[in-house]
């Protein structure tokens, strides 16, 4: 149980940190009189940065690639599988990060669902309030390019193109924490439950990954 150390501190972190989200502080603050856990700090830092929706269109911008960057796995996995003739002779790795993928999507439906927060401002009057927490975005973005991070080394030899490929990866990270928070269709609770759902993701890539990846046969 101790290699699911991390993955175990993150998950009941970000459990504890949305159920204290429900009891907290919870004010109508929100778009319609919607009640809002963290009232007092949510609304501070939403005044203070205001809207600015160059950053909402980046990290939009951002997502998609992160899309792109999944489905570039996918596709590769899709490979070895047709070339192998078997599952079980796909690299670990790639086998791990479809599993965490699959639990992000799941997440992404439930939280879509789940109104544990509403966006502190009505995006589409269609659509009316939207739940907000955690922020979705946030947790795609960094789980695909927190685990590519882990992944990048095994596909690309040469050090330099591995090294700025991480560098990028990690410049995308923080563009998107920032962006999100500052383009204000968030709370900054949200933003925080991204990156700590997003770090169990991580972790729990690195966990399960751990001890199953030595002498396999790469692409």
């Amino acid at each position: 149980m101790k290699k699911f150390a991390n993955s175990y501190i993150f998950c009941s972190l970000f459990i504890l940190f949305s159920l204290w989200i429900r009891l907290f502080d919870v004010q109508a603050v929100g778009p319609e009189g919607s009640h809002i856990g963290f009232a007092g700090l949510n609304v501070a830092v939403h005044e203070f940065f205001g809207m600015h929706l160059f950053w909402y269109e980046l990290t939009q911008v951002l997502g998609y690639a992160a899309l792109l960057v999944a489905a570039a796995f996918a596709v590769l996995g899709a490979v070895q599988l047709i070339k192998r003739k078997s599952l079980l002779q796909v690299d670990k790795k790639l086998l791990m990060l479809a599993i965490v993928y699959i639990l992000v999507i799941l997440a992404y439906v439930l939280f879509e669902k789940v109104p544990f927060n509403y966006r502190p401002v009505v995006l589409d009057p269609a659509e009316g309030l939207e739940p907000s927490y955690p922020s979705t975005h946030t947790m795609l973005i960094l789980t695909i390019f927190g685990t590519a991070i882990s992944v990048i080394g095994d596909y690309f030899k040469n050090a330099k193109v591995v090294l700025l490929l991480k560098i990028v990866c990690l410049v995308i990270m923080a563009v998107t924490i920032i962006g999100r928070l500052v383009c204000g269709v968030h709370w900054f609770t949200d933003i925080a439950g991204g990156v700590i759902i997003s770090l169990f993701f991580i972790n729990l890539f690195k966990d399960l990954t751990k001890n199953l990846t030595k002498d396999e046969p790469q692409q």
